[in-house]
């Protein structure tokens, strides 16, 4: 009896006495059940239009505003404190001349974002989910350790900028542990408003993204960057051996692995009848809409950061050292307060990033501990699990770099390492399951997309392997420690290539071969 109310206490729907059932999908995790999802229904004849044909409905702005809302939620993944540093060292560092990059990172975020929606939709599960399908166990186990592991890296940077807002806003009187503490407790918001409709939740992520939007385009206005420069940067492409280092962060910093699995769950948030052709070509054509918009306000947002910095401190003393930590101290220093103070400008647009992007980091842990280990537990227990995975170690750093102590700036280098080093293991599946035709059945992508996607995944890898050969060469240090890490380089090198050829011919017939021979 015991192990039984356990389960009621710890199981969603457990002991509700809804009867037994012997369908295998009761017994499987799902991104949103039946009663939370959103109808996108405008009319009681649009089931029958819908019936008359595989034709997408005709446009209508009503339903785009019913699908709005998980592009929303993704675009934040582009706006977190990392992608916030990111910005303002690239504006500092080398003024206006990496906005191009700026520009075709985000474009190529879109392409990966739009692929993971396409997915979430066509198959009615979350990519968490599919790979636990696709992949064999100890393949499914790899993946959610090493995403599990991106999503601990983005959640400290999330926090500790969180925690570097609510110091600046307190005027230095909460510390940064204290802030972390604060931050803690966002999963409780998160729960809150949860409990009050998936729309409720998508408002307040909308009230934080435009939060940011108001503060940092006044901290635009009040600096003035040079709208000719802003021009130029965005169309002429620039890059010189002294930026190099911005730049693989701008391109890093954009496609983050949780925010794959997480945006192909958040498009199961509507009511979609998977079995109607035109109401799947309807959501995707919507989703791609909203997707879109929602990345051109966080281009918005990132372009404003980039440039007030440029303006700022570009070919200063303080250009080489700028960072979360220290950018509020020196915008008051150079601007005062003029028609707004700054420094709270700034604090109050970081700490919006900080928080929605943690509670999103939430979010994302609950799809993908429940979609790869199939878990089925309340959501306040998977918060608090996925939760208490980052703000352990985030308290450890926060109490061990509570001054600016340059050893953060290694810290953040690390953390970027860590997250860029799982790219791999989001995006390959990802582009092997939307190219799956058994799966995706006529909305499999077409061999221009799957080429493209190829290529921007093999760009990203070279990027990331290059941030990584940097780290190894600058920072680490000791022949044991090298030793260890080319060990585990080789294995984490071995695992991408089993990722990409398993599904192809010759691993099929080294299979078969294998088997015949044993």
């Amino acid at each position: 009896m015991a192990s039984h109310d356990l389960a009621e206490s710890l199981l969603p729907g457990a002991g509700g006495g809804g009867g037994t059932s012997s369908s295998h999908d009761e017994y499987e995790e799902r991104a949103y059940d039946s009663d939370d999802k959103v109808s996108i229904s405008i009319s009681d004849s649009e089931a029958d239009d819908a019936d008359a044909g595989d034709a997408r409905p005709a446009f209508s702005w009503r339903k785009l505003w019913r699908f709005t809302g998980p592009g929303f939620l993704m675009c934040i993944g582009f706006l977190d404190p990392g992608n916030l540093e990111g910005d303002l060292q690239a504006g500092a560092a080398a003024g206006y001349q990496l906005l191009w990059l700026l520009l075709w990172a985000t474009v190529m975020g879109a392409l990966v974002q739009l692929l993971s929606a396409r997915l979430g939709v066509v198959t009615g599960k979350h990519l968490a989910e599919l790979c636990r399908d696709e992949y064999p166990t100890w393949a499914t186990r790899a993946l959610w350790v090493m995403t599990e592991l991106a999503l601990v890296g983005a959640d400290i940077q999330e926090v500790i900028g969180s925690a570097i807002a609510i110091k600046i806003l307190s005027g230095g009187v909460v510390p940064l542990w204290g802030g972390v503490v604060i931050t803690a407790f966002d999963c409780f918001i998160f729960l809150f408003l949860e409990n009050y409709g998936v729309r409720k939740l998508e408002a307040f992520f909308g009230v934080l993204i435009a939060t940011m939007a108001i503060s940092f385009a006044i901290m635009f206005g009040e600096t003035k960057p040079s709208g000719k420069e802003l021009l130029i940067g965005l169309v002429v492409p620039k890059l010189s051996s002294k930026t190099i280092k911005q730049a693989v962060g701008i391109v890093g910093c954009i496609i983050m692995p949780h925010n794959v699995f997480l945006h192909s769950a958040l498009v199961q948030s509507r009511k979609i009848d998977t079995k109607k052709k035109s109401r799947v070509q309807e959501a995707v054509y919507y989703y791609n809409i909203e997707s879109i918009l929602a990345l051109i306000v966080s281009f918005f947002i990132n372009i404003c950061v980039t440039t007030v910095f440029a303006k700022g401190f570009y070919g200063s003393e303080q250009a080489d050292n700028i960072g979360l930590e220290n950018a509020g101290q020196y915008l008051q220093e150079k601007y005062g307060t003029a028609l707004f103070p700054v420094l709270y400008i700034w604090a109050i647009g970081l700490l919006a990033s900080g928080q929605s992007s943690t509670i999103t980091g939430t979010y994302a842990g609950q799809f993908v501990m429940g979609g790869f280990l199939n878990l089925r537990l309340k959501k306040w227990l998977r918060a608090l699990i996925t939760r208490s995975f980052a703000i352990i170690p985030t308290m450890i750093v926060a109490l061990f770099f509570d001054t600016e102590d340059p050893t953060m700036d290694i810290l953040n280098e690390s953390l970027n390492v860590l997250q860029s080093i799982q790219i791999p293991f989001a995006l390959i599946p990802l582009i092997t399951l939307v190219s799956n035709e058994q799966l995706m059945g006529s909305f499999v992508v077409g061999p221009i997309t799957k080429v493209i996607s190829w290529i921007v995944t093999i760009f990203l890898m070279l990027i990331n392997g290059y941030l990584i050969l940097s780290f190894y060469t600058t920072e680490i240090r000791g022949a044991f420690v090298r030793s260890s890490l080319c060990v585990v380089l080789a294995g984490y090198l071995a695992f991408i290539i089993y990722l990409i050829v398993r599904n192809t011919t010759v691993y099929s017939r080294l299979r078969s071969s294998m088997a015949k021979s044993s």
